[in-house]
């Protein structure tokens, strides 16, 4: 009897829902034999559901509908979870209080003596307590506005969850204006980073992709204003979507650019210390911070960190510009790309900041994308190392696993495409 491909979807999604529920179980051994292979599992059966919606153009409403609601099943069983003890939402809630408080979080220091009794229970474990805050101006707002509603790492976690939620009908109203398949949403929703980042830890940068996501979709509307600023406040939640600045060359007027600058400028105001604009521990971030990097720590042997981080941020740039030069406004690969080649070149690659890329990873040529979402699955396993006593440092054997997978994919597209090449490229707008 053969099994129909919608047939197909509903076990691949009832697989991954069995599999990242046992994995929020074990959310407290981040990295643990338990976590690590129902992660690793939740991971095959994600690329194998990838792969049935390259091979079927168009699926039933139903079935996206089912799918969505099998992810916020296990999207409910992360945020049931308590984030780890030393997770970054710590660092928010604190960035958060201390702002109703009076203080400047690019200033105050968590472990000052001076300010040990602005401290919860919830606080008190926040990592790298040592430095202030590096987060953007528009990242430090939001915390003080959901703080102010509730103060609690559960609330931002689900104001996390909300932004993920609001990104699903975003992509589905890009989609449907695009002329793709629905079912590419699923992409998005059943990727395991999105729970365990989103649901799971709480993080920011989902935020960020939200109002990026916002912004392409006001470009595919000619809403060129709106485009602007939605840009210019995902840019002020975290600086890593900068590097997309050369995707909007023609696409927004100088009046709507201007009016951008203007708003994120805003948005630094209250933070400003004696006329300067803060910048928290961004400088140490970039000078002693490193994860998962492989083209930094190369790099760094024979530059110094500044300018190699510069280098990735001009690597992003460039990529931009070439995709701006052969891309339309609603191609994914033009929003993904410049990410990736930056990330790639980044002194810290967290799991977490590939969520930036993951709304526009629903094309042929973003596969080593959606790949790489998969492969830093392994990078978890040092999170128990740590807990285990051991040091912050990647086992030498996750990079090669990491990347060459990235890099075989992209050989095998690459050979593809040189064996038949597209018929027609990219139109412009």
């Amino acid at each position: 009897m053969k099994i129909t491909p919608e047939c197909r979807v509903y076990l691949l999604g009832a697989t991954l829902c069995v599999a990242l529920a046992i994995c929020s179980r074990h959310f407290g051994d981040r990295g643990g034999p338990y976590f690590m292979a129902s992660l690793t599992l939740a991971g095959i059966v994600y690329l194998l559901a990838i792969r049935e919606f390259f091979a079927t153009p168009r699926f039933s409403r139903r079935v996206v509908v089912i799918g969505l609601v099998l992810a916020a099943v296990w999207h409910v069983e992360f945020l049931r979870q308590p984030a780890g003890s030393d997770d970054d939402i710590h660092r928010y809630l604190w960035d958060g209080r201390v702002q109703r408080l009076g203080y400047n979080p690019y200033i105050a220091v968590p472990n000052d003596p001076a300010l040990a009794g602005l401290h919860t229970p919830e606080t008190r474990t926040l990592n790298n307590a040592y430095l202030p805050s590096p987060y953007p101006a528009g990242a430090e707002l939001f915390f003080r506005a959901v703080t102010a509603i509730h103060e609690s790492v559960f609330t931002l976690k689900v104001a996390f969850v909300v932004c993920e939620f609001a990104i699903v009908f975003v992509l589905l109203a890009i989609l449907r204006s695009s002329g793709q398949g629905a079912h590419w949403v699923l992409a998005y929703a059943w990727n395991p980073l999105v729970a365990i980042e989103v649901a799971g830890s709480g993080h920011i940068d989902i935020v960020g992709v939200l109002l990026l996501l916002m912004s392409v979709a006001a470009l595919a509307r000619r809403w060129r204003a709106v485009a602007a600023v939605a840009f210019g406040l995902a840019v002020a939640v975290k600086f890593l979507p900068v590097v997309l600045l050369p995707l909007y060359w023609k696409r927004v007027r100088i009046r709507d650019a201007a009016l951008a600058a203007v708003v994120v400028g805003l948005l630094y105001l209250p933070f400003l210390d004696h006329g300067r604009i803060p910048l928290g521990s961004l400088g140490t971030y970039v000078h002693s911070f490193r994860f998962n990097g492989p083209v930094f720590a190369t790099l760094e042997q024979v530059a110094s960190p500044q300018l190699v981080a510069g280098l990735a941020v001009l690597v992003g740039f460039l990529t931009a510009i070439w995709m701006r030069c052969k891309a339309s406004a609603l191609c994914p690969d033009a929003f993904a790309w410049p990410v990736a080649a930056s990330l790639l070149c980044a002194p810290v690659v967290y799991p977490w900041y590939l969520l930036w890329m993951l709304p526009f990873a629903w094309s042929a040529s973003t596969v080593p994308i959606i790949i790489w979402t998969v492969s830093i699955i392994p990078t978890y396993y040092v999170w128990y190392l740590r807990a285990q006593g051991g040091l912050w440092i990647l086992p030498g054997w996750i990079m090669p696993l990491e990347y060459g997978a990235v890099a075989l994919s992209g050989a095998v597209i690459g050979f593809r495409r040189f064996k038949r090449p597209a018929a027609t490229p990219y139109s412009k707008d």
